[in-house]
C-alpha cells in the first residue's frame, strides 16, 4: 500500500515536472513570420567557378584576398532565403565556430545547458523587439541552417537569438571581446576637406570565428542600397556604407546586465544604414528603438560633412559632437548626458578605453592632414602613449591584435577600405559603392569590384615577421594556460625563456609566467614575475586587481 502510495506520488510529481517543460518551451518559444510568397525557397545554387555561386539574381564569390563577396536584391524574405543558400556551408563552418568558442569560454556543460535556457528565456520577446523585415531575412537564411545545431535551438530562434550574442556578450564578460576604436577628421584636418573614418571592430570570438569574413552588397526593395562588412549568417551591421554617404560603425559601452530582451544593437545600426540619409534621421531611427545594452554609435555623413556620435544606454540617448574637426570614439560616453554617470565614471576610470582615446587623439595631433594612409597608419598602431612599448596583445593599444576587422571610409567618394586578414595588417583593399553597385547586377567571372589603384599596402609588422612572432607567443600563451588548467605539461625552461623574449613589454607575459611558476609550487619566483608584471602598463585596474591577490596569495597573507 505505503509503495503504491509514492509510486503515485512520483508519478504526480513526473507528471508536473513534464507540465512545467512543455509551459517553459511554450513560454520560450517565437514563431517565425508569416511568409505569403514563398517561392524564393524553389531557388538552386548554381556553381558559376570555384569559389562563386549564383541563387536567383543574387550572388556569392570569393575574391583574391580571401574575402567573401555577396550581392542581395529584392524583399527581405528573398534576402535571406539566398543567402542562406549561397552560404550554407560557410553558416555550419561559422555556427560551428560560435559554439566551439563559447564551448571553450566556458567549459562547464551543465553551465552551458543553464545559458541556454536562460538565454532562450530571456530573449522569449525577442521577435516583438527586431522590425518585420529583419525577421523575414533571418527565417529566410534559417532554412539553410545545420541540423546538427538543433539541440542549441530550432533554426529560426537560434538565427535571432545569435544577433544578440554582442550585447549579451559585452554585458556579461569582463573579457576583452568588444573593446572598438574609432575616429574620424573632416574639413581642414583632411586631404582634400573629405570626412575620413576608421575604426577597429575587436570583436573577439576565436581566430576561426574571424575566418569567413563577407563584404555584402544589399540592394532591399525599400530604403537606400548599402554594403556592410560582416559573417555568414548575420544581417546586422557593424561598420558599413549607403548610397546616401552615411557611415554605421558600433563601439561597445559600459552595461548593466540586461534584465529584458530589447532590439540588439546591430539590427538598430542595420535600419539606420537602410533607412537613413543624414545625421538626423538616424538619431531619429536610434531614439525609436529601445536597446539591450549601452552602445555608441559613430555617424559619418556626406550630406552632414563631418561625423557625431549617437550616445545611447537602454533608457536614454544622447548626441554627441564637437565644435572642431576631429572625433574620437572609444567604450565610454563622452556626452553632458551621460558623462555623470557612476557607471560610466568607474569604466572610465578602470577600463583601457580613455588611455586609447588619447593615444587616437595624440597621433592624429601629430598629423596637419589626415589621408588614407595615416588612418591605416593609426588603426594599426601597437605602442602606448608617446610610443611607448606596452607590448603586444596590450588593450590599451589601438590595434590589440584581434581586430575581426578593420575599415575605412570616405563618405564624400563613397569608397570603403577593409582590412584584409590578419585583423587589420593585411592589405586595406578598395571599393566604391556606386561603381560595385552598377557592375554587381550583370557581373561577369573574372571581372573586380576592387579599385585597385586605392589599395593600401599591408603593415611592415606583418611582412618583416613580427606578426609571426606574436602567433608563437600566443602559442605558448596557451601552452602555460592548459598546464595551469590540468589539461598539459609544464613548459621546460628554453620556452619560458623564450615566452618572456617574444613579449618582454607586456604586462602578460609575466603574469604568465607568475602563474606558470606558481602552479609548480615555486611562490618566491611567482612573486617576482607578479611583480614585475605590476611595473608595467597594466590595462585594466580589474586584471590589476587581479594580479595583487596573486600576489596575496604568493606570500601567504
Amino acid at each position: 500500500m505505503k509503495k503504491r502510495k509514492w509510486l503515485n506520488i512520483l508519478g504526480v510529481f513526473a507528471g508536473l515536472v513534464l507540465l512545467l517543460i512543455l509551459a517553459f518551451r511554450l513560454l520560450v518559444h517565437i514563431d517565425p513570420p508569416e511568409i505569403a510568397d514563398r517561392h524564393a525557397l524553389q531557388w538552386e545554387r548554381v556553381q558559376r567557378a570555384e569559389n562563386a555561386y549564383a541563387v536567383g539574381p543574387n550572388w556569392l564569390r570569393k575574391n583574391d584576398y580571401g574575402y567573401w563577396e555577396m550581392y542581395l536584391q529584392g524583399a527581405p524574405f528573398e534576402r535571406g532565403v539566398a543567402a542562406g543558400k549561397l552560404t550554407k556551408e560557410l553558416l555550419k563552418e561559422q555556427e560551428a565556430a560560435f559554439v566551439a568558442e563559447i564551448q571553450h569560454m566556458i567549459p562547464s556543460p551543465a553551465y552551458l545547458r543553464f545559458l541556454k535556457y536562460f538565454v532562450a528565456w530571456f530573449n522569449r520577446n525577442m521577435d516583438h523587439h527586431v522590425p518585420l523585415e529583419y525577421q523575414q531575412e533571418i527565417y529566410g537564411a534559417s532554412f539553410s541552417a545545420d541540423p546538427a545545431f538543433e539541440f542549441i535551438g530550432p533554426a529560426y530562434q537560434r538565427k535571432l537569438n545569435y544577433h544578440a550574442a554582442h550585447d549579451i556578450g559585452h554585458a556579461l564578460q569582463n573579457m576583452n571581446l568588444v573593446a572598438c576604436t574609432s575616429f574620424a577628421s573632416w574639413g581642414s584636418k583632411s586631404q582634400n576637406n573629405h570626412l575620413l573614418i576608421g575604426r577597429n571592430f575587436d570583436f573577439y570570438v576565436g581566430d576561426q570565428f574571424a575566418k569567413n569574413k563577407i563584404v555584402c552588397f544589399i540592394r532591399p526593395d525599400s530604403g537606400y542600397c548599402h554594403a556592410m562588412l560582416s559573417w555568414p549568417g548575420f544581417f546586422g551591421a557593424v561598420s558599413g556604407m549607403n548610397e546616401k554617404g552615411l557611415t554605421v560603425t558600433l563601439n561597445a559601452a559600459k552595461s548593466t546586465i540586461p534584465t529584458a530582451a530589447a532590439t540588439p544593437v546591430a539590427i538598430v545600426a542595420r535600419e539606420i544604414l537602410q533607412y537613413a540619409a543624414n545625421i538626423e534621421e538616424a538619431f531619429a531611427i536610434a531614439s525609436s528603438r529601445q536597446t539591450f545594452v549601452s552602445e555608441s554609435f559613430l555617424i559619418g555623413s556626406k550630406a552632414d560633412g563631418r561625423a557625431v556620435i549617437i550616445e545611447k544606454s537602454p533608457k536614454d540617448i544622447a548626441l554627441f559632437e564637437v565644435p572642431g574637426e576631429q572625433i574620437v570614439c572609444a567604450n565610454h560616453f563622452q556626452s553632458e548626458l551621460f558623462m555623470r554617470d557612476s557607471l560610466n565614471l568607474r569604466h572610465i576610470a578602470e577600463s583601457p578605453s580613455l588611455y586609447r582615446q588619447q593615444r587616437v587623439e595624440e597621433l592624429l595631433g601629430g598629423y596637419e592632414q589626415l589621408t588614407p594612409q595615416r588612418v591605416a597608419a593609426i588603426l594599426r598602431d601597437r605602442f602606448g602613449k608617446e610610443g611607448r612599448d606596452i607590448g603586444m596583445g596590450n588593450e590599451k593599444a589601438i590595434n590589440q591584435l584581434i581586430a575581426h576587422h578593420g575599415i575605412m571610409f570616405d563618405p564624400q567618394e563613397l569608397v570603403f577600405w577593409p582590412s584584409v586578414a590578419p585583423h587589420q595588417l593585411g592589405p586595406f583593399i578598395a571599393y566604391r559603392l556606386d561603381v560595385a553597385f552598377e557592375r554587381a547586377a550583370t557581373l561577369q567571372a573574372g571581372e573586380s569590384l576592387l579599385i585597385d589603384s586605392l589599395l593600401i599596402p599591408e603593415d611592415t609588422f606583418l611582412t618583416q615577421g613580427g606578426f609571426a612572432k606574436y602567433e608563437r607567443f600566443k602559442f605558448l600563451r596557451d601552452a602555460i594556460k592548459a598546464y595551469i588548467a590540468g589539461k598539459g605539461k609544464p613548459l621546460p625552461p628554453a620556452q619560458l625563456a623564450e615566452l618572456e623574449a617574444l613579449n618582454p613589454h607586456f604586462y602578460y607575459t609575466w603574469w604568465l609566467l607568475g602563474d606558470h611558476a606558481m602552479h609548480g609550487g615555486k611562490a618566491e619566483l611567482a612573486l617576482q614575475h607578479y611583480r614585475k608584471a605590476l611595473s608595467l602598463e597594466v590595462a585594466s585596474e580589474y586584471e590589476r586587481r587581479a594580479i595583487q591577490q596573486r600576489i596575496k596569495e604568493a606570500t601567504g597573507k
